[in-house]
């Protein structure tokens, strides 16, 4: 897909990634972009930052109500609808009952009801695009938090039990793997020394919004399912199909060692 004439819908866009597709999706020109946030102050100045081409929003993606009103745009229908609000927890087994619903609801039911709201109407129309934002951690887990590892991943799944299904009625389905990229999220992890942050500061590069922006125009254009700013997750996760038992035995070894 090209953004170019397109309308766009970009959840958790008032800071971080969505900020950054936001404000790359309307420079690439974009007809309009839905600036959709649980924080309204922030959406409204990403909105402003664009100008006439965008609307602010403020919405919470864990009621589908909210979720699918965002399909009723100024603009008209949606052709591409960015799910990338999500959340993390911060716990292993500690974690209590209502951090893994509280993360289900934002990482997973989230774009299951972005799906609900506009495939319907992408179908009638001759196709669309949904991008979800996943994470690597879907991929290749996450150490020190059990329910954003375990969210993701099922994220993932959902959008590949998307693609497979609605290929052939013209919808495309990509997810957006990001290693460590420059957000409150994770300067908030390094803050707190969370292993999540350990981990994610010794995997790899720390990335700005804009080059993982960049990097999506990219799969978009190209049609990819897996869009990964960072290479490297790609080859983790070839490691990890390969041989599954090295691969959480050399996990564990890294966890141990940021650990100690």
């Amino acid at each position: 897909m090209r953004v170019q004439d397109k309308v766009v819908v970009v959840t958790g866009a008032a800071s971080g990634i969505g900020r950054g597709l936001a404000l790359r999706f309307a420079a690439e020109g974009a007809a309009g972009v839905v600036v959709a946030d649980l924080d309204e102050v922030g959406a409204t100045a990403v909105a402003k930052e664009i100008g006439a081409r965008a609307v602010a929003v403020q919405v919470d993606v864990s009621s589908e109500a909210q979720v699918a009103a965002l399909a009723d745009t100024p603009f008209g229908p949606v052709d591409l609808f960015c799910s990338n609000a999500g959340i993390i927890g911060g716990h292993g087994l500690d974690a209590p009952d209502q951090e893994w619903s509280s993360l289900y609801a934002v990482n997973v039911l989230s774009h299951v009801y972005a799906a609900r709201a506009v495939i319907p109407s992408m179908i009638a129309r001759g196709g669309g695009h949904l991008l979800n934002t996943c994470s690597a951690a879907g991929l290749i887990s996450c150490p020190g938090d059990a329910p954003y590892a375990v969210t993701k991943a099922a994220a993932i799944a959902f959008a590949e039990w998307l693609a497979i299904h609605y290929a052939s009625k013209g919808i495309k389905v990509s997810v957006l793997c990001p290693q460590g990229v420059r957000t409150a999220m994770l300067e908030r992890g390094i803050e707190e020394d969370h292993l999540t942050a350990k981990a994610v500061n010794a995997s790899g590069a720390i990335l700005d919004p804009a080059d993982v922006a960049t990097t999506v125009i990219e799969g978009l254009a190209a049609e990819r399912f897996h869009i990964f700013p960072h290479p490297e997750v790609a080859e983790y996760a070839r490691r990890k199909a390969e041989d599954t038992d090295r691969w959480l035995a050399g996990m564990s070894q890294f966890v141990d060692s940021l650990e100690a």
